[in-house]
């Protein structure tokens, strides 16, 4: 509304007080407490006080909340609560409707009058009720929601054994479609070892599948390959961008996760290991809760610790906190159930029935949880190290105290005069105390404290002799002290039950020592100590997804309209230790009850096979999605591969022994082009550019340069020095480019807030999100970095020198070589006079260049 409009409003209602309310006495019992009790109290009563305002009683209008008083008696136009209800300031309440003219002009007599309170109200029936979601018959029976049944396997006319191949054949021939021959066998070698192991067949490799002339030469090489250590890599890179994976936390500060790398290579094991996929899942959400609990299982709670994180005085912003468990929710609902689950955060789902309940029930499952470090050594050496440890720290802390006390003043000093080069209204909101800033001026405050920082260097240059001389010597004492530590233990990033409230100070929060959220419990500790049960940390209903705004207190559950029968919401192990919400979720997941599980899995192994699921949209089979393309032969798959233990190998086994996997990408029909020109019923098998981490792990297999060390701490290829001059926070170290980098890309070191320059333009997902499918662009930039990245020519370089040893001053076996290294397959008669032309004018590295940037090359047929 425009400033005329609330002026034209402002006078129609004074209009209307001048003839009505304002020419008698307004109670406000009569008047005003039905208006209170229908519209007001729901958000500002006794179950919930948005923006902290209580209207239930005079006191509470006066104080007001977060934006100051709500009622001031004898002026209506200065009272808040008169101009958001008459429209005057934004936004207009109350927020699920309207007030009537008359009502508000009652309002305004009424606070006109002195807003007397003639008696105290009754809250009785103005609690909060969770809003129940009714979910129709015809929405249980969207096919999402309904547990999968295996249909009969279809006959059709011909030798197909498969019955993925039944299935596809069927539906093609319903629409007219004939399928494609099936590919050469340079063609379907390489195409398996590139969708297995993300690597090549050597040249040996390949002569000795195309010797191989037995009846299960196929089988036998989907087997090998499946046995490979680096199929794990392959694989686990997939889910790796689902749990949103990455080695630094992000935002303003992006800390390094020095341990990170141990929940990438539990990954790659668990794939290596065939490990049941429900129970990899049960491992990752709820490993430290399981029967047996390991080294491994408790590294696998990783997974929930993923999420981008500010990792700087989050104590003091517990609204972080709601963050990560949204990010959480989001990734288990996108990636584990296909399905947008955090869209009910703040309201029910506009599209699915999923409730605000069903989203804070499982905000409850997962709540107790806190991150903690793990020493993976036996107990005994464990307890001497964290006595050893705990001994220094009670004699370092009180020093550091002390360097505290004398570097505060100057440190306040020198960041009061930067903070004189923002604009005055952000001053402002600096030098007003943080406990009595407004939320707009704290977060206006917070991100410029946060990001202004002062070096101990710019501290030191400020002091005088005598403070300098003192922090000097207790900088020594400190320093003494420190070399008496024991060799630190390696260490596990995990998740475990606690309380949140009592977290342990982190890099920046000292400043904020003793405020936050800590101010919400006085009794308790970080990590459960006993005696008793654990219990969670209290966890709300929060109105409209505000963490200032909370509800009725949530029990843990799960999603509604997909739960079947009465499963556990709690199953705490023996000791007591944990809750037990979180395995109660996690055998949920797993559960062959659960309707979608199974179903987003197999489809998501099918899209990496085939470039596109049987539902394309990977992470959304909600109505927004797209619908299956094949739903019998998704449903069939399901089933199937629970009935085979969870096992994705055998999933892609069955998969991959199909003759629609075997068929052609180069057959070419008119009449299906126009029928189906996306290949939804795959008459044709998909042409599929690498990935990223592929385009990178080819050439250096090509080069002979690849190091096949398996696992271990990240490594940090080259990047340019004015990329690397760009990074302001965090690390990236540096080191040339060189045998010790050139390991596989699933060990290069995932910086949020610096991409690898070569993963970024071909496509590498955001990764601060769940990824379900990644985008495959084409753009100038990726053959700008193909021809004149430094790393790729010497890639070049040392395949043209692989080539040349292996085939000295023999042009024609090197051209043979480099195209049966580069591309799995000799050249053609054509292929092979272009390039001894080629080579006449032009050295090898330059042949080897162009092999990298031919689209066989980054493509596989």
């Amino acid at each position: 509304m425009t400033r005329r409009g609330s002026l034209w409003l402002a006078w129609g209602l004074g209009v209307a007080v001048s003839v009505g309310a304002a020419d008698r006495p307004v109670s406000f019992t009569s008047d005003i407490r039905p208006v209170f009790e229908n519209s007001c109290w729901k958000c500002h009563g006794a179950a919930v006080q948005l923006s902290k305002l209580d209207l239930r009683t005079r006191d509470g209008g006066l104080k007001g909340g977060a934006r100051g008083a709500a009622i001031v008696p004898g002026k209506a136009e200065e009272s808040r609560l008169y101009r958001l209800v008459a429209g005057l300031e934004k936004p207009s309440m109350p927020m699920d409707g309207k007030l009537t003219a008359e009502q508000i002009s009652t309002i305004k007599a009424w606070i006109d009058q002195g807003a007397a309170w003639d008696d105290a109200p009754e809250t009785k029936g103005t609690e909060l009720a969770i809003e129940d979601m009714p979910i129709s018959p015809e929405a249980r029976r969207y096919w999402a929601f309904q547990k999968p049944v295996r249909a009969p396997v279809p006959a059709v006319a011909g030798e197909l054994a498969n019955p993925i191949d039944r299935f596809l054949e069927k539906a093609r021939r319903e629409k007219g479609l004939a399928a494609a021959p099936r590919a050469d066998r340079i063609t379907l070698v390489r195409r398996a070892y590139m969708d297995l192991i993300g690597l090549p067949p050597t040249p040996a490799e390949t002569a000795a599948w195309l010797a191989d002339n037995s009846p299960r030469a196929w089988e036998n090489l989907i087997d090998k390959l499946l046995a490979s250590p680096h199929y794990g890599e392959r694989w686990g890179r997939h889910w790796l961008d689902v749990a949103r994976y990455a080695d630094s936390n992000g935002f303003e500060h992006d800390f390094d996760r020095p341990n990170a790398w141990r929940y990438r290579d539990y990954v790659i094991r668990a794939f290596n290991q065939d490990t049941p996929y429900n129970v990899f899942l049960a491992e990752q959400i709820a490993g430290d809760e399981l029967d047996q609990v390991t080294d491994d299982s408790l590294i696998a709670t990783g997974f929930l610790r993923s999420y981008a994180k500010v990792g700087y005085r989050e104590k003091d912003n517990p609204q972080f906190r709601y963050e990560y468990l949204d990010d959480m929710i989001g990734t288990i609902g996108r990636g584990v159930l296909g399905l947008t689950v955090n869209c009910a955060r703040c309201h029910n789902h506009k599209f699915d029935p999923i409730s605000q309940k069903d989203y804070y029930q499982m905000q409850a499952s997962l709540y107790g949880y806190v991150e903690t470090e793990h020493a993976l050594a036996p107990k005994e050496q464990v307890e001497a190290y964290e006595s050893k440890t705990a001994e220094i720290d009670a004699q370092v802390a009180p020093l550091r105290q002390s360097v505290r006390q004398i570097e505060d003043p100057y440190r306040t000093k020198l960041a009061q005069e930067k903070y004189k080069k923002y604009p005055e209204n952000v001053q402002r909101a600096i030098a007003v105390p943080e406990e009595k800033r407004t939320p707009g001026a704290a977060l206006l405050a917070g991100q410029v404290i946060r990001t202004t920082s002062v070096s101990s260097d710019e501290i030191d240059r400020a002091m005088t002799p005598d403070d300098l001389s003192r922090k000097k010597v207790l900088n020594e004492r400190i320093r003494t002290l420190q070399n008496q530590r024991p060799k630190p233990l390696p260490m596990a990033s995990i998740v475990t039950d606690g309380d949140y409230r009592f977290t342990p100070d982190g890099p920046g929060d000292e400043p904020a020592f003793g405020k936050g959220v800590k101010r919400e419990a006085i009794e308790g500790s970080f990590l459960f100590q006993g005696p008793g049960r654990y219990q969670p940390p209290p966890s709300y209903f929060l109105i409209r997804g505000d963490s200032e705004s909370r509800g009725p207190l949530m029990k843990p559950g799960f999603i509604g309209v997909i739960t079947y029968g009465d499963p556990k919401t709690e199953i705490p192990p023996a000791d007591g230790r944990t809750s037990g919400r979180r395995r109660a979720l996690a055998e949920w997941l797993g559960s062959t009850e659960n309707p979608l599980t199974a179903r987003v899995i197999v489809n998501r192994i099918w899209s990496h096979h085939f470039g596109r699921g049987i539902v394309a949209t990977l992470d959304n089979f909600g109505k927004m999605g797209e619908p299956p393309t094949h739903p019998e032969l998704l449903d069939w798959l399901a089933v199937e591969f629970m009935s085979r233990g969870w096992s994705i190998k055998q999933m892609q086994r069955l998969i991959m022994t199909s003759e629609a996997y075997q068929m052609s990408s180069q057959y070419q029909d008119a009449s299906a082009e126009g029928k189906d020109p996306e290949n939804r019923d795959l008459w044709r098998f998909p042409i599929q550019r690498l990935d990223a981490e592929a385009v990178r792990d080819v050439m250096l297999a090509a080069s002979g340069g690849l190091d096949l060390t398996m696992g271990g701490l990240p490594v940090f290829p080259h990047i340019p020095g004015e990329i690397l001059a760009s990074m302001s926070e965090g690390i990236w170290k540096r080191e040339e480019d060189g045998p010790r980098v050139w390991r596989r890309s699933v060990y290069v070191y995932r910086k949020r807030g610096l991409v690898f320059p070569m993963f970024e333009v071909f496509d590498l997902p955001d990764q601060n999100t769940s990824c379900g499918r990644r985008n495959v662009s084409t753009v100038p930039t990726q053959a700008l970095t193909l021809l004149n990245d430094e790393a790729v020519l010497r890639q070049a370089k040392l395949f043209a020198d692989r080539v040349k040893e292996a085939a000295p001053g023999d042009s024609a076996k090197q051209i043979d070589l480099a195209y049966r290294i580069a591309l799995s397959r000799p050249p053609r008669e054509e292929e092979a006079r272009l390039a001894a032309e080629f080579l006449q004018k032009r050295p090898l590295a330059d042949f080897t260049h162009v092999l990298f940037n031919l689209n066989e090359f980054l493509y596989v047929r």
